[in-house]
C-alpha cells in the first residue's frame, strides 16, 4: 500500500527534523514505497508483542500492520554485541520481552500523543490578523506593528530604531516638564535633531526627545549682528528670518537642514582656514538639565561648563536656545578650477591665506583636483565677467555617455539594479549626482567601473571651470550625492602662517591605499579647513588662535535598495575605513567628526577607541559634569554610553 506524502504543521515538521519522529513513508520517483528505519522497528516490535502474548484483541485490531498474513518475515538482529558470548538462540525469547515491547509501544503511543498537542497547539497559537505584517516565515515573529510605535531612520539609511517615545514639545514649559518628569521615572529621552548625522548619534529606542516645534526667533540685535533663537530652528530658515536685517551665519555646512541645537552639539563645520567650526558661533546657550533644572551658560556664565557644553552631544543637557555671533550678509564669488596634486603643493600655503573659504576635491584614480573658492564681491571691481566654455548640457555629456554606454553593458546580466523601470526618468532630467548614482548602482564594487565613473566625472569639472555669484548660504552649499557611508577626520594642519604641509601628505597616503588595496572608492575626497576652536569637545580644539585644521572625507554611496547589494558595499566601507584607521590616524594625530564615528562592536576595538578618545578629549571633565546634570544619563544612549563609560559610582571607566 503506497502511502502519500502529508503536509506536516509547523511543529511536526520540527520533529521530523530534529529526527524525533520519521515520516511512515515518502514517494520517491525510483522506489515506490521506502519504510524509514524507525517504522520498520516499530511494525517488528508491534508483531513481536502480538506473537508472545496471543492477545486476540490486539491480533485484530493490530493485524493490518502485517504486510501479508501468510508470509513469515525473518526476524533481524539489531542489538549490537558488548561480549564474545554467543547470542539467545533466535527460538528463545529474552525474558523481559514482554515488558520491553510494553514499554516501547507505550513509548511511540506517547509519541503520537505529543505530536497531536503540538499540531493542536501550534494552529491556535498564531492566529495571524490582516495587518500582520510579516517578510519572512520566521518563527515567533509574526505580529501587527503597535499604533504608538515610531520609526526613526537617518538619512542616510544606515541607522534606524523604533521606540514608543518620541516627544515633541512647543514651548519651554513643556519640554521642562517632560525632562522632569523623565528624570524621576528614569525614562530615556534622548535629544535627537534632523537625523541628518551619518552614525544616529541622536538616536535611542529608549525614548527621544526632538525640538522641530521649537523653531523660533526670538530676538535680533542688528547693531551687535547676534541672533537668540529656539535650538529647533533649522539653518535654512534661520537664514531666511534674519535676512532682512542684513546679517547671516559666518559659516555653513555642505547643507542647510540641520537644526541649529544640533549642528552645534556635534561640532559641524564648513570650510575656510580662517574660520573656526560652527559652535565657535555660539556666545551663549540655555540648557535643560535633569538634575539642575534650566540653566543659562555663556563665556561670562560659568565658563568652564559653557566651553565644554558647547560641543556636548546633547549629554548634559537639552540644548533650548541658542545665541549665534553672525556676521554682514555678502554676496560671494564661487571659482572653480581643475588642478592637480603637483601644482597644488606648489601653490598650497597661497590658496589658504588668500581666500576666505577653500576646499579640493580629489577624484581617485585620476590625477584632478578640484579647488573650490569663495570670496566677498569687490566693492570697486564688482563680480568678474566670464563666459563659460560649455553649457550644462555639455559638461554632463560624457557622464551621459558613459551611462548609456553601461546599461548596454549591464543590460544583459541578471541585476536586479539594471533592469528598466518605466518610471525612470529621462537622461536629460537628471543632475550630476543623480547620474553618477545611477551609474554606481550598475557595478558599485568593481573598480574598474567606478575608475570610469571618476574619469567621467573628471571631464565633467573640467568643463565646469568658472565662476558663480551669489549670497553666501547659497554658494557655500555643496550637493553631497545620494545615501552614503562617509568618514571624516580632523587633523592639525600647522598654522595658517606656516602650514606644516602634513595635510596634503595625508591625501596622498590615502589614494596610495586606495590604489594598492584596489578599492572602489568614488570621486570625492573632500579637505576642508578650518581654525581651531575653544570648545574642549571639539575635534578642532586647541588654546592656539593661529592653529588651523584639515577635515578629509572618505566615502561609498548606496545608491541601490537591495538588501545584499547594500550589505556588500557596508562591508567594504568599513575595509577602507579601517585601512585608513591603521595606517594614518594615530599618525597624523586624525579624530572622527562626532556625527560620523562609527562605535565598534568588537570589545578590543571599542577599547582602543575609548584609549584613543582619552588621549585627545578631557573625558574626565565631560563625565564630571555628565553626572553632575544628569545622574540618571536619561540623556545618554548606547554610543555615548560606549565612548563614554562610567562605573556604578558614577566615576570614569575605561
Amino acid at each position: 500500500m503506497e502511502v502519500v506524502p502529508t503536509t506536516y504543521p509547523l511543529t511536526l515538521s520540527f520533529w521530523i527534523l530534529s529526527g524525533v519522529v520519521s515520516p511512515l513513508h515518502q514517494k520517491s520517483p525510483e522506489k515506490k514505497s521506502i519504510p524509514m528505519f524507525r517504522s520498520l522497528k516499530l511494525k517488528r516490535s508491534l508483531k513481536s508483542f502480538i506473537t508472545h502474548h496471543k492477545n486476540p484483541h490486539f491480533n485484530h485490531t493490530l493485524e493490518p500492520l502485517s504486510s501479508s498474513p501468510t508470509t513469515k518475515t525473518p526476524q533481524l538482529n539489531l542489538i549490537r554485541q558488548f561480549s564474545s558470548s554467543p547470542p539467545p538462540p533466535p527460538n528463545e525469547p529474552p525474558l523481559s520481552a514482554a515488558s520491553a515491547t510494553s514499554s516501547e509501544l507505550r513509548k511511540y503511543l506517547g509519541y503520537s500523543a505529543l505530536l497531536l498537542s503540538c499540531a493542536v497547539a501550534t494552529y491556535y497559537s498564531f492566529p495571524f490578523p490582516e495587518n500582520a505584517k510579516h517578510k519572512k516565515a520566521q518563527l515567533f515573529r509574526y505580529a501587527p506593528l503597535p499604533d504608538d510605535l515610531h520609526t526613526v531612520v537617518n538619512w542616510s539609511g544606515t541607522h534606524e530604531v523604533q521606540t514608543r517615545v518620541f516627544l515633541q514639545p512647543e514651548t519651554l514649559e513643556e519640554l521642562e516638564t517632560i525632562v522632569k518628569d523623565a528624570n524621576e521615572k528614569k525614562q530615556k529621552i534622548r535629544p535627537v535633531g534632523s537625523g541628518l548625522s551619518p552614525n544616529g548619534i541622536g538616536l535611542a529606542r529608549a525614548g527621544m526627545v526632538n525640538l522641530a516645534l521649537l523653531d523660533k526667533v526670538l530676538e535680533v540685535d542688528k547693531e551687535k549682528k547676534t541672533v537668540r533663537v529656539q535650538a529647533g530652528i533649522r539653518v535654512q530658515q534661520l537664514v531666511d528670518a534674519i535676512k532682512d536685517y542684513g546679517i547671516t551665519l559666518q559659516n555653513f555646512a555642505s547643507i542647510r537642514e540641520q537644526q541649529i541645537g544640533g549642528i552645534v552639539q556635534v561640532g559641524a563645520h564648513g570650510t575656510g582656514a580662517k574660520l573656526p567650526p560652527i559652535d565657535e558661533q555660539v556666545i551663549s546657550m540655555k540648557l535643560v538639565t535633569p538634575a539642575k533644572g534650566t540653566i543659562e551658560i555663556s563665556k561670562d556664565k560659568d565658563p568652564e561648563l559653557f566651553f565644554l557644553a558647547r560641543c556636548g552631544l546633547g549629554g548634559l543637557g537639552i540644548v533650548a536656545e541658542v545665541t549665534l555671533q553672525c556676521v554682514e550678509r555678502q554676496e560671494l564669488v564661487e571659482h572653480t578650477f581643475v588642478s592637480n596634486l603637483t601644482e597644488i603643493k606648489k601653490n598650497h600655503k597661497k590658496l589658504l591665506n588668500d581666500n576666505k573659504h577653500v576646499k579640493y576635491l580629489y577624484i581617485p584614480y585620476t590625477d584632478t583636483v578640484v579647488v573650490v573658492t569663495c570670496n566677498p564681491v569687490s566693492k570697486w571691481r564688482g563680480p568678474p565677467k566670464y563666459k563659460p566654455k560649455y553649457s550644462l548640457d555639455e559638461a554632463l555629456q560624457p557622464v551621459r555617455d558613459l551611462y548609456q554606454e553601461s546599461q548596454e553593458k549591464y543590460r544583459g546580466q541578471p541585476m536586479a539594479t539594471s533592469s528598466k523601470d518605466e518610471n525612470e526618468p529621462e537622461i536629460s532630467s537628471l543632475t550630476f549626482t543623480e547620474l553618477r548614482d545611477k551609474l554606481l548602482s550598475l557595478d558599485p564594487l568593481n573598480k574598474d567601473h567606478v575608475r570610469k565613473i571618476n574619469q567621467a566625472e573628471a571631464e565633467f569639472w573640467k568643463r565646469s571651470e568658472g565662476y558663480r555669484v551669489g549670497w553666501s548660504d547659497e554658494i557655500l552649499g555643496f550637493d553631497c550625492g545620494g545615501q552614503q557611508w562617509v568618514s571624516e577626520t580632523c587633523f592639525p594642519a600647522g598654522t595658517l602662517s606656516k602650514p606644516n604641509m602634513k595635510d596634503l601628505k595625508y591625501i596622498e597616503d590615502v589614494v596610495e591605499l586606495i590604489e594598492k588595496e584596489e578599492i572602489p572608492a568614488p570621486a570625492p575626497i573632500e579637505q576642508r579647513w578650518t581654525a581651531s576652536s575653544r570648545s574642549l569637545m571639539s575635534p578642532a580644539s586647541s588654546s592656539s588662535n593661529d592653529d588651523i585644521f584639515s577635515w578629509v572625507g572618505i566615502i561609498l554611496y548606496l545608491p541601490t535598495t537591495d538588501a545584499r547589494q547594500r550589505k556588500q558595499i557596508t562591508e567594504e566601507f568599513f575595509h577602507y575605513r579601517h585601512l585608513t584607521q591603521s595606517r594614518l590616524w594615530d599618525q597624523y594625530s586624525a579624530y572622527e567628526h562626532w556625527a560620523k564615528i562609527e562605535v565598534p562592536k568588537d570589545k578590543t576595538e571599542l577599547a582602543a577607541l575609548q584609549a584613543r578618545l582619552r588621549k585627545r578629549f578631557p573625558i574626565d571633565a565631560f563625565n564630571k559634569a555628565r553626572m553632575e546634570l544628569d545622574p540618571n544619563r536619561i540623556l545618554s544612549n548606547g554610543m555615548l554610553e560606549k565612548m563614554f563609560p562610567l562605573d556604578d559610582n558614577g566615576a570614569s571607566s575605561s
